[in-house]
């Protein structure tokens, strides 16, 4: 019986009974435990998973892990970090943990509050790492983490096992037999399953790892700051709110670049930033390895900020405040940017413009992206500042468009046409491009492709992939940034438009910009919901 202390010295009563409860611990508690059995000369099992609908395969594996220590230690992937797909996790964190450590060979079981196995092993230091034997070949790891996960135990003088027995596939079980998906979304799934979804989805992402991107636009600070609602104001028609935190992100063509980062060899931005209120060491403190800032100088104006006051108990947003100078840029700014635009733009495979609609590209830096840029893919977001002015037919051309219904039907004043209508009729009669997808919220997106060859495709709908939505600031933006490097590859838009949905998945349940779309991630979430 092992019997240990915490910091303060209280006493961690290992002789409590064993209920399913008891067994489940924090992180920390477990890192103690682990390292008193070491101490008293015991060898240390550690296995990690979701666990999210225990089935017979986990049995066979931890009572295989079990024999290869003294103790068993269970760690289980926290809620927010599980990327298995709309629905998922079926069952809560505390519930799957629970759920394993009834187990009778699970000696305790702790929730990693981190993406991936590599804190635990650095605190728990087991003498084994069991994993199952989908993992024994380190290439057809989708999320890429057991090179990680095997030399974080090897570090600490542990090794790395797997186990050889019966297997199921929990993400198959719960898609074919739970009914997490609603009607739609499953028949959908169904026959993109019988259409070998995704070996082709992991195709076409693999085919624009060496691409080099270029993206210009504007650079916004996104500020949150959480407050709580109090009452109305005895002597004003307002609403108190009383402050609690606040983070602040670097958003705009920022996160948009940091998205691309995680798929293509080489990615630089060009944007503008203000001379006050500039932030420009949160912006490259931000921005991955592969990224490059080149900045247009804007003397005497701002960086544009944005500062949203979010209720902290359901992240709704009580209003904002921009902080900006939108004003065209002036003969010297403009100037500076399309003489980099007309120099470097045709260098790149692929040049996305992430316009903003405050002032950094005027019809003169239009002018150079059109006409300079090899593959240019647009996106011109309307927003509280330029409603009705920031359309996407400033632009003449592009290779591809991607907007959302409502700046879609701005820009051909429609309301209520069908947005595939929308997407293959009426837009194409007012930019020249061949490819085009509208992202339509809950209703998923829609694919058009009229490119001339036998490869078009013309139009396809394609289901939201969950109804979970965290915070929306951002997701067009992802879309875009990781579908258009794709459509340069001339893939079936079908297919990236189910990339692009499950992209925009993900990022609805993200807050703000604390992290961008990766690679793994994506990767897990699509090979989830295709099993």
């Amino acid at each position: 019986m092992i019997t240990s202390s915490d910091d303060s010295g209280t006493m961690l009563a290992e002789d409590a009974p064993r209920s399913s409860r008891n067994k489940v611990r924090t992180l920390d508690e477990v890192a103690v435990l682990a390292a008193e059995a070491r101490r008293q000369g015991r060898s240390v099992a550690l296995a990690h998973g979701v666990f999210d609908l225990l089935h017979l395969g986990h049995v066979r594996h931890l009572e295989e892990a079990r024999r290869h220590g003294d103790l068993l230690i269970v760690t289980i992937t926290a809620d927010p970090f599980v990327n298995k797909g709309p629905g998922r996790p079926v069952f809560s964190e505390l519930l799957r943990a629970q759920m394993v450590a009834a187990l009778e060979h699970v000696d305790y079981v702790a929730v990693n509050p981190a993406p991936t196995a590599v804190t635990v092993l650095s605190k728990v230091k087991p003498s084994v790492y069991v994993k199952g034997s989908d993992y024994a070949d380190a290439s057809s790891d989708v999320t890429g983490g057991i090179v990680d996960e095997r030399n974080a135990v090897e570090s600490c003088g542990g090794r790395i096992v797997f186990t050889d027995d019966i297997t199921f596939s929990s993400s198959s079980l719960i898609n074919r037999y739970l009914g997490v998906y609603d009607a739609e979304l499953q028949a959908y799934l169904e026959d993109a399953r019988d259409r070998n979804m995704l070996e082709r989805t992991l195709e076409v992402l693999e085919s624009v790892r060496d691409k080099r991107v270029l993206l210009v636009g504007d650079t916004i600070i996104d500020e949150y700051r959480y407050v709580v609602p109090m009452a109305k104001s005895p002597k004003e028609n307002m609403i108190a709110t009383l402050y609690r935190d606040h983070e602040t992100f670097a958003g705009g063509v920022i996160a948009a670049a940091n998205h691309v980062a995680a798929f293509c060899a080489q990615v630089d931005v060009v944007t503008c930033l203000g001379e006050h209120s500039r932030y420009e060491d949160l912006i490259r403190q931000t921005l991955k390895p592969n990224v490059s800032l080149r900045v247009v100088d804007r003397p005497g104006k701002p960086t544009t900020r944005k500062t949203r006051f979010v209720e902290t108990g359901y992240m709704r947003k009580l209003f904002e405040v921009y902080e900006m100078d939108d004003a065209p840029l002036d003969a010297d700014e403009e100037q500076r940017l399309v003489h980099i635009l007309e120099r470097h733009a045709g260098d790149y495979d692929v040049v996305i413009a992430t316009d903003f609609g405050h002032g950094m590209l005027t019809p003169s830096a239009i002018d150079a992206l059109c006409r300079h840029s090899r593959f240019l893919a647009v996106n011109t977001q309307t927003n509280s500042g330029n409603m009705g002015y920031n359309l996407i037919t400033r632009y003449p051309r592009a290779d591809f468009v991607c907007i959302d219904a409502p700046e879609a039907r701005l820009a051909i004043s429609d309301r209520f046409s069908d947005i595939a209508i929308i997407a293959s009729q009426k837009l194409p009669q007012r930019i020249a491009c061949g490819r085009v997808i509208i992202t339509h919220g809950k209703h998923g997106c829609v694919t058009f492709d009229g490119a001339e060859g036998d490869g078009a495709e013309g139009v396809h709908r394609i289901p939201a992939f969950t109804n979970t939505v965290v915070d929306t600031v951002g997701a067009g933006d992802a879309f875009l940034a990781v579908t258009a490097p794709l459509v340069a590859t001339g893939a079936p838009m079908s297919v990236i438009g189910f990339i692009g949905n499950a992209a925009g998945a993900i990022k609805v349940g993200i807050v703000g910009h604390r992290r961008s779309i990766e690679k793994p991630a994506l990767v897990k979430f699509l090979t989830a919901i295709l099993k």
